[in-house]
């Protein structure tokens, strides 16, 4: 088995961790196709999206607690495993209903995932130390989305909208495997917690009442959701709204992937003089600046497919500075819980994106005002939880120098 600090470790990790993701970028190129094949009106199709979002936040509350008593190793293997199946089932969907129940059980088993693949992170980091892997490793994740989109689109067009989900089962089969026989168990023996309701409600309470804890989450959430509204909106807008080919998507959204690469990089490259809580205000900055260039172009009726595409690459340069500054700060204060602490900071993460999926695609309007709107609004709202409580209660070794 490879050694916990090696960089092979924080690949196998990284892919883990982008298999939420890719459940949904992969086939967010098939939305139109699929509600056209399960005669499903919009809303309906972007509830697939948003029904995910939602699962994956109820699974991570139950699955952080379970990695907590058991370790990460085998609750990963055994989301893996039921990801798997329910990707086998969607593809054989008759109808949006099935569809959008499988979805559901999807998201439960992919969940396991990113909630481990960050408390492993902390398992074998400090947080100061955790803040730059985190970086790393979004870079990696990256990649996937990146190469996604693209993907999926040349199998609707060659394959149909089934294919897209035997890909994604295949690939969470395959991962179950890696990491079974590829790392060892990251977290500490003695670190293990008990399943009492009892503890676990203290532990759960300890968490939520961390001022810190609260800041980071928050910040997250709003700038994660600022993205989630792009997801949720930007295949009705550019392929139906601004006649882009499906097969054509994905290299517009792998624009958007390399600003968030962009944003990773320069994380990693400001670390060596600056301390996370400076990143972050600079990664906020920056995505209030391209949220809101997006709504001021929208609302002056600008409607090209560069208006959307190159604001939202520069929003999401800021998310890629802001998303490993604002994970590793949430754990910062719970090493012994971090389990706990990566799920609650996960599901409040979903639901907030969840919440935001679903006003995009009931006030979507046919153009891109409604969704860039949303957008410039989450931005503002994450500089806002950053200044009024982050700045005040900044984790151990992120304080300003």
């Amino acid at each position: 088995m490879l050694a916990l600090t090696s960089v092979w470790t924080t690949i196998l990790l990284a892919a883990a961790v982008a298999l939420g993701p890719l459940a949904i970028d992969m086939y967010l190129p098939a939305l139109p196709a699929m509600g056209e094949a399960l005669s499903a009106n919009t809303g309906q199709v972007q509830l697939t999206l948003s029904i995910y979002m939602a699962g994956f936040a109820i699974a991570q509350l139950i699955c952080g607690p379970l990695a907590d008593r058991f370790g990460r190793k085998p609750i990963m293997i055994g989301g893996f495993l039921l990801f798997a199946i329910a990707s086998v089932i969607c593809a054989l969907a008759t109808n949006i209903e099935t569809l959008i129940l499988c979805r559901f059980l999807q998201a439960l088993g992919g969940s396991a995932g990113p909630v481990l693949g960050r408390a492993a992170v902390r398992d074998i980091y400090s947080p100061r130390d955790a803040a730059k892997i985190m970086a790393i490793l979004a870079s990696i994740m990256a990649l996937a989305p990146a190469v996604a989109p693209t993907l999926g689109g040349f199998m609707v067009v060659g394959l149909g909208w089934p294919s897209i989900f035997l890909a994604l089962g295949g690939y969470s089969l395959l991962m179950a495997i890696v990491i079974a026989v590829g790392i060892p168990e990251p977290m500490r023996p003695e670190n293990r917690q008990s399943l009492r309701i009892g503890s676990l409600w203290k532990n759960y309470r300890a968490i939520a009442s961390d001022i810190s804890f609260l800041g980071y989450t928050l910040t997250n959430s709003l700038t994660f959701a600022g993205l989630f509204a792009f997801l949720s909106g930007s295949s009705f807008v550019l392929i139906d709204f601004l006649d882009v080919e499906p097969q054509h998507f994905g290299l517009f959204f792998a624009c958007i992937v390399a600003g968030y690469i962009g944003g990773n990089l320069t994380a990693i490259r400001l670390g060596r003089s600056f301390t996370p809580d400076q990143i972050l205000v600079r990664g906020l900055t920056v995505s209030v600046i391209g949220g809101g260039l997006m709504a001021a172009l929208a609302a002056s009726h600008v409607y090209n497919v560069w208006a959307v595409v190159a604001p939202q690459a520069l929003f999401m340069v800021g998310v890629g500075m802001v998303l490993p500054q604002t994970m590793a700060g949430a754990l910062a204060n719970f090493p012994r819980m971090a389990g706990s602490a990566s799920a609650l900071f996960g599901f409040t993460q979903m639901v907030v994106a969840a919440i935001v999926g679903a006003l995009v695609g009931h006030f979507h309007d046919g153009t891109s005002l409604v969704m860039a709107g949303i957008i410039a609004t989450c931005a503002i709202g994450a500089l806002s939880s950053y200044l009024l409580l982050v700045q005040r209660h900044p984790a151990p070794g992120f304080e300003p120098a």
